[in-house]
């Protein structure tokens, strides 16, 4: 079977991914625990970060820490297209998956000014991880790891959290 089809039937399968991530924000690494449900839905704990939350209830993205919070559309962000998986399903389908070190496979997504790669396991076809360049322009990777997949999930994790 071509890897297109296996990346592809992956993705079809996982409705929730609960995930031990690792981000790298310029040169400063996170850790996370993250949480993503489909369509568009994504919970993220900064560990040890000025307690950093990311959320998406589907069409808001909220990003709150201990000094500031902020709101934004998730239609204006690339979470938008990574969190749509029948977005990533049309969108591969038709492109080249490049080999990195032989252990991933990569698709270079470029969709109204977004640019991003996102990143599958070459053995597992799991989706791994993505980079992209975050609202202020910083380049962001999300590497993810421990992944369990399809699981029973708390929905009330992505509600938009308060101001407060």
């Amino acid at each position: 079977m071509q890897i297109i089809k296996k990346i592809l039937l992956t993705i079809l399968k996982i409705q929730i991914i609960l995930i031990l991530s690792l981000s790298k924000i310029l040169t400063k690494k996170l850790k996370k625990k993250l949480y993503i449900t489909y369509p568009k839905k994504i919970y993220c704990k900064y560990v040890g970060s000025n307690n950093k939350i990311l959320v998406s209830n589907g069409k808001s993205l909220a990003i709150k820490t201990k000094v500031g919070y902020y709101l934004y559309p998730l239609k204006k962000t690339p979470l938008n297209y990574i969190l749509d998986k029948n977005f990533l399903i049309n969108k591969i389908y038709n492109l080249e998956e490049n080999s990195v070190d032989k252990f991933f496979i990569s698709y270079l997504i470029m969709e109204n000014d977004n640019e991003f790669n996102i990143f599958f396991d070459s053995k597992t076809f799991n989706l791994i991880g993505w980079q992209i360049k975050d609202i202020y322009q910083n380049l962001n990777i999300t590497y993810l790891s421990s992944i369990r997949k399809n699981e029973t999930i708390n929905e009330d994790l992505f509600k938009i959290p308060s101001r407060n």
